[in-house]
């Protein structure tokens, strides 16, 4: 039947006229994913990404039932997942297929068709509506819009989501519950790590390594912050430590610190950052061709001595500038992306008081570029852009807030592509929010953070939606989870205290610091810019 489902497809597309690529720019996807769908190599996950490239085929709703038809009958026949390489932590178990729950392929099969008959009646606008884009990603749908909503078969939620910057070389490790470390303003700069031609001084990133490893926390390294031996003309950066944001005069100097980096923690460090921040001129000046060069010698490097690291391309900010976008377009163009597993950006709020929510305006931003350039890797926010330790405190109740929300945006990003977020950062205290202060005990901030996984670690993400398109109030969000069979709802307001509907099936509710009451049945709940947590039969 899948190979049946891939001819059908393929009619479609030789009918259309349309090149492989000419049909993934109208259908919002990639040229190498269509080609798998009409080849049969892989099965579409969500009915949905078949629609959309169908009807820019010009498929008719006889032949739309009849892809869903066979959509669905592929299910049970499509082979389980060939392992892959070890990239980042390890996914948890694959869901069982279709035929493991007796009914749920009928009504997979139900949904697919009502997909169609919603597209042919013209009711389904977060498709064909007037003035929506929709964009597939990862099998999501999610409609750019002032309202939006995505939703998938549910996706086990990684400790791997919930990040932060390390600001402290000690090799202490946070004092509430992360997922991941990332080494940056740790002192672990090339230029404190190489203070002169071949003489290394490990000890700061050893401590950082020997503490993310007692705590079995994944590590990124990040690299950045040229000697000045190596670029003696070359621009002063930001820091102490006499570094530049030049390259290096000569590559090769490069190439032999990233191997001694990559040699000295190979199996510890899990994930490298090729450099940070590098389309700000207060962290790299030179050229584009030239960044790309070194991230290409840096990922065969890398690969060679770790093959099981993940590559992370040079972070890149900006994404509300043009000059910004234009460096990530041009970067992408002369084929950066393609040496790496995964896409660095720097999200950010203008200024740090502004409401979390306001980078997913910059994730579709850079999500539409990468596309349109043939870019689909996965998206990791590494943290904001360099002004943030200038901007004034954030309020305590509003930190706590916007810190939970932090992560909770990293999570509502995953349709597009955002599939880890780091906030910035750990141990430091001259910050908007601060998390915890070496030393001290974690703020209510930090708190949050631990609360938001303690209420989605063990769950399965299945959606996420804000406003009208989920039945909402404008300025109101939420996620929708699954546990052992049971819904868990996190709703939350960008614009104080609003009354929302019930959630069916609610019983209980829970505040973010702590509390929880009994709720009846069918009850309005009031939601404010701390999140809560509505737990459901």
């Amino acid at each position: 039947m899948g190979s049946d489902f891939a001819g059908l497809l393929t009619q479609l597309k030789i009918r259309s006229g349309l090149t492989f690529a000419e049909l993934a720019a109208r259908s919002f996807t990639t040229r190498s994913t269509v080609h798998r769908y009409c080849s049969g190599a892989t099965l579409p996950k969500d009915y949905a990404v078949v629609v959309t490239i169908a009807t820019v085929c010009g498929a008719t709703p006889a032949e739309l039932t009849e892809l869903a038809r066979l959509w669905t009958s592929a299910q049970d026949l499509a082979p389980p997942p060939r392992p892959g390489p070890a990239r980042g932590p390890t996914p948890g178990p694959a869901p069982p297929g279709l035929g493991a729950w007796p009914g749920l392929r009928t009504a997979v099969l139900m949904t697919a068709l009502s997909l169609v008959t919603l597209l042919i009646t013209g009711a389904d606008t977060a498709l064909s509506g007037a003035g929506t884009s929709a964009v597939a990603v990862n099998g999501a749908v999610s409609a750019v819009r002032g309202d939006d909503r995505w939703t998938w078969y549910p996706s086990k939620v990684s400790p791997a989501e919930f990040g932060v910057t390390m600001n402290s070389n000690t090799g202490a490790m946070p004092g509430f519950r992360v997922g991941t470390v990332r080494f940056w303003d740790s002192r672990t700069r090339w230029a404190d790590l190489e203070p002169a031609p071949g003489r290394f001084a490990w000890d700061a990133l050893d401590r950082l390594v020997t503490g993310a490893r007692s705590a079995r926390l994944p590590a990124l390294f990040v690299f950045g912050g040229t000697p000045g031996w190596a670029a003696p003309a070359g621009p002063k950066s930001l820091y102490t430590d006499e570094s530049r944001t030049s390259p290096p005069d000569d590559l090769a100097d490069w190439d032999a610190f990233v191997a001694a980096v990559a040699a000295r923690y190979r199996g510890e460090i899990a994930a490298y950052e090729l450099w940070d921040t590098a389309n700000d001129s207060h962290f790299y000046s030179g050229s584009v061709s030239t960044l790309v060069a070194m991230t290409q010698r840096a990922a065969r490097i890398v690969r060679a001595v770790d093959p099981a690291a993940t590559i992370v391309c040079p972070s890149l900010g900006h994404l509300s500038d043009p000059d910004g976008l234009r460096f990530l377009t041009r970067f992408a163009q002369l084929g950066g992306y393609q040496a790496c597993d995964v896409v660095g950006l720097k999200l950010r709020q203008r200024p740090a008081g502004e409401p979390p929510e306001v980078m997913l305006t910059e994730v579709a931003t850079a999500q539409r570029v990468l596309h349109d350039n043939g870019v689909g890797d996965p998206m990791w926010n590494t943290g904001p852009d360099f002004d943030v330790a200038n901007q004034p405190p954030v309020p305590s109740a509003q930190a706590t807030a916007y810190a939970a929300r932090f992560f909770l945006v990293g999570l509502y990003g995953l349709a597009q592509g955002l599939q880890r977020s780091y906030a910035y950062s750990w141990g430091g205290a001259n910050l908007p929010i601060v998390l915890q202060v070496e030393g001290e005990a974690p703020t209510p901030a930090a708190l949050a953070i631990d609360r938001i996984q303690q209420w989605v670690l063990g769950t399965a993400i299945r959606g996420c939606g804000h406003g009208p398109a989920v039945g909402l109030p404008d300025q109101v969000w939420e996620c929708d989870f699954v546990a052992g069979g049971a819904t868990r709802v996190i709703r939350w307001s960008t614009a104080g205290a609003v009354v929302t509907p019930a959630v069916p099936g609610q019983h209980t509710i829970e505040q973010l610091d702590g509390p929880t009451a009994a709720i009846e049945p069918g009850r309005s709940v009031a939601v404010s810019g701390q999140p809560v947590l509505i737990e459901a039969s």
